[in-house]
């Protein structure tokens, strides 16, 4: 198995709706991205987390898959109003 690990460190000119939107959009990939068996996100609940506000996780069947969901239609369409509004930072690791 192959998880990916994501947080955000919100800019200014993010709302509440596009952290809703986000949310949504995330969980939607949940039966919609072959090869993505659980996808979790949610406010990051650290003292230590150093400004990243929202977190996530995603498992995949294999590395294969997390990289075809890397250039898949709907991940790439969230990417595209969602990167000016975030500093993100990212963790992959196979278990």
């Amino acid at each position: 198995m192959f998880i990916h690990i994501f947080g955000f460190r919100w800019k200014a000119a993010a709302t509440e709706a596009d952290k809703a939107r986000a949310t949504k959009e995330i969980l939607a990939f949940r039966g919609a991205i072959p090869g993505l068996m659980e996808a979790h996100v949610g406010p990051n609940l650290s003292p230590r987390g150093q400004g990243y506000t929202f977190a996530g996780m995603m498992k995949f069947t294999d590395k294969a898959a997390c990289d075809a969901y890397a250039i898949h239609p709907a991940h790439l369409a969230l990417l595209e109003w969602l990167v000016p509004l975030i500093e993100p930072v990212e963790l992959d690791f196979e278990a």
